[in-house]
């Protein structure tokens, strides 16, 4: 069994040692074993597990998101109804953002087509004071 020290896995991954503890701390990661001196020592399974992380985070998922699948999986059940609801979830999430964002190119395009101020006013940018009134 190969054993990877808290650093070998930060620079692998590209994740701060505290990271890392944190993980182990709230339960996405198991509990290392440590060396006489105290330094945490990981497995394969726990490279696995980050791996497995860092591809639910790059989904989007949250870390107690995370926790819940991982729980599931270890209680020997299929995780996978579950992470369909949160996939659900994240893109309604998704769907919600890509509205907001859409409204709020369509005011900022408003704003571009103002007519130029070329004298001194008391707003300090009326653009940004008319945004709230014109749009």
């Amino acid at each position: 069994m190969e054993r990877y020290f808290i650093g070998d896995i930060s620079r692998k991954f590209g994740l701060n040692p505290r990271t890392l503890r944190y993980y182990e701390k709230i339960g996405v990661l198991p509990k290392t074993s440590r060396t006489e001196s105290g330094y945490r020592v990981f497995g394969t399974a726990a490279m696995e597990r980050i791996e497995f992380i860092l591809k639910a985070k790059a989904l989007g998922l949250k870390l107690e998101e995370i926790k819940k699948i991982i729980d599931l999986h270890e209680k020997g059940e299929v995780p996978c109804e579950c992470t369909r609801d949160f996939i659900k979830n994240k893109i309604s999430e998704i769907d919600e953002k890509v509205a907001s964002l859409t409204d709020l190119k369509e005011r900022l395009e408003k704003l571009l087509k103002l007519k130029k101020f070329s004298v001194a006013t008391k707003a300090i940018c009326p653009i940004i004071t008319e945004s709230q009134e014109k749009t």
